[in-house]
């Protein structure tokens, strides 16, 4: 639970930035390891009625092209990562999610969620309770399933570009605060 935008900018269940955000997580999905001169053919495949396809092509692959995002969508990444798992630190209760970008990498695991968020926080501590709270969740069921690497988490907002990633004493911070709204466990 928990806002998913920052206060002030837009109303939260816009359903033009919903269906905005759902089109840049396909492209980026589906375009990650294609030739990029196939792009456009794909995008109006996947996209036949969106009326800013090019504008949202655009931005997917400015993201995809990025040198300073290559790690994020290179070889040893995986997308749209289904994870189901218990979160020791919400009770045990499970979690059930997907990850739009897994890195497995010998040095650490980086779990990546896609934000298309409007407006763009400018630090971790500004990001939305509700973002703070899913990646911290992320972190806590991807260190059960890694123990021996240090698991990170990261957003890439679109619209900017910027990889942000999220201190895990902030994201476990958050989890903790969820974990204290339940009314199941404030009786034990």
């Amino acid at each position: 639970g928990g806002e998913h935008v920052l206060a002030g900018s837009g109303a939260p269940e816009d359903p033009e930035a919903k269906l905005r955000g759902e089109a840049i997580h396909r492209l980026l999905e589906c375009l990650h390891d294609r030739d990029p001169a196939e792009r456009a053919e794909i995008a109006a495949r996947l996209l036949p009625d969106m009326p800013d396809r090019e504008i949202l092509l655009a931005e997917a692959a400015g993201l995809l092209d990025a040198p300073g995002l290559a790690s994020v969508f290179g070889p040893g990444s995986l997308a749209e990562v289904e994870i189901c798992a218990p979160v020791q630190e919400l009770g045990g209760a499970r979690i059930l999610g997907r990850i739009d970008r897994l890195v497995v990498a010998a040095e650490e695991i980086l779990a990546v969620d896609f934000k298309s968020n409007r407006a763009v926080p400018d630090a971790p501590e500004s990001v939305p309770e509700g973002i703070l709270r899913q990646m911290g969740a992320y972190r806590a069921a991807l260190t059960a399933l890694w123990p021996d690497r240090p698991v990170e988490t990261a957003i890439l907002w679109t619209r900017t570009g910027a990889l942000m990633r999220l201190p895990a004493g902030l994201v476990a911070a958050a989890v903790a605060r969820a974990a204290d709204l339940d009314p199941a466990r404030r009786r034990s």
